[in-house]
């Protein structure tokens, strides 16, 4: 793995969730997921009942995650893209996502498991300066 590989995977350990990105039905669609780190690779977990993982699985997809710091102030957001496979995670993997949800959009959660080996890699850094937290609200009034 390169520097950049490495870095990327220390930081999407500690981003718990982020957002998968590929088409359906030749539509594009992004996606909420949660993943851990395992192997050197990342695990995602979604909901089933959505069908998003039928469109990731076999496909090259994009993975998207951000970690703010809120003590330096830094933002580093991690992209990367790789092809994305339906797994059963191992009971230590289950384990490290923790806590399901009960439901998604009213729907009781049923986890599906994609593994994404990282192919073309990204790390960026936007430092918003020590003590200086992004504004959240983003209406215009």
């Amino acid at each position: 793995m390169s520097p950049e590989e490495i870095r990327a995977i220390e930081l999407l350990g500690r981003a718990p969730y982020g957002r998968i990105a590929t088409s359906m039905r030749a539509m594009p669609f992004v996606a909420p997921a949660r993943h851990i780190v395992s192997d050197g690779g990342v695990l995602i977990r979604m909901h089933e009942g959505l069908g998003h993982h039928q469109a990731c699985s076999g496909s090259v997809v994009a993975y998207g995650a951000d970690d703010l710091d809120p003590e330096s102030g830094t933002l580093c957001s991690v992209q990367f893209t790789g092809t994305a496979e339906l797994v059963e995670p191992t009971e230590s993997e289950r384990a490290a996502f923790g806590p399901e949800p009960r439901t998604v959009d009213g729907e009781p959660f049923a986890p599906v498991y994609l593994r994404i080996e990282p192919q073309f890699v990204s790390v960026h850094a936007i430092d918003y300066g020590r003590g200086v937290t992004p504004h959240r609200d983003h209406s215009i009034t």
